[in-house]
């Protein structure tokens, strides 16, 4: 099944802005930018992935995302999440694409074998209704993932609460619906807790998350050759 991944980019000067209280500003805007960079290479490796476009007005992505194999759309309204996801999928089913994958960018432990794991399974739609296929965050309340059958199964409604209210949009809809839990798309980063949580993730796991790794390493040298100075 022709399938795309649908990834909206916030500019990097307004992301992450919870996370300002717990790093500084230069890195909070080097991990912005290496979490993207990372989410987008785990889609490039995953083989059920056709296509992957890019919602945003960050310019500095689009070098990334192209040399990745991503297209990179405009996000000049800048009108939040659902209405970027909501570009990427009319992009996406004009192309002729069956189904889409919608993820953010700050996931960057995203393993493409889960994804593919999460791709290859069965395609329930009774009756032709759709399929709608949500991923919550670690809280079982937002939504890391959506997975539409077709594309346009529901309008996407990101924000608090949206892994019921995509439940409720599938279930006004009349399509299937079913929670799915890939390990590794549980984990956004908006907080200083989400990003202790990432730190422990990458400590066990081998490899992964290159770019993230590295800013986060440089970040532990800059803190540690600063508290040592004087």
């Amino acid at each position: 099944m022709r399938t795309a991944a649908v990834l909206p980019v916030k500019r990097f000067t307004l992301a992450k802005q919870r996370l300002g209280e717990s790093v500084e500003d230069g890195l909070r805007l080097d991990l912005a930018r290496a979490m993207v960079g990372d989410v987008l290479d785990a889609l490039a490796r995953t083989r059920s992935i056709e296509r992957t476009i890019v919602v945003t007005n960050e310019e500095s992505i689009a070098g990334t995302a192209h040399g990745l194999g991503a297209t990179v759309i405009p996000d000049t309204a800048e009108s939040g999440q659902s209405a970027a996801v909501a570009l990427g999928i009319a992009l996406a089913a004009s192309g002729g694409i069956e189904r889409v994958l919608c993820v953010p960018g700050d996931c960057p432990a995203l393993d493409p074998s889960e994804l593919d794991a999460l791709l290859s399974d069965p395609v329930d739609q009774p009756g032709g209704r759709g399929l709608v296929v949500i991923v919550p965050d670690r809280h079982g309340t937002g939504t890391n993932g959506l997975l539409l059958t077709p594309p346009t199964a529901i309008d996407p409604s990101f924000g608090p609460g949206s892994c019921s209210r995509h439940a409720d949009l599938a279930r006004d809809a009349g399509s299937s619906c079913r929670l799915e839990h890939p390990s590794s798309l549980l984990l956004d980063i908006d907080t200083g807790a989400d990003l202790a949580a990432l730190r422990e993730r990458l400590a066990q796991a081998r490899g992964g998350a290159r770019r993230t790794r590295e800013v986060l390493g440089a970040g532990e040298s800059s803190a540690g050759a600063a508290s040592g100075s004087g």
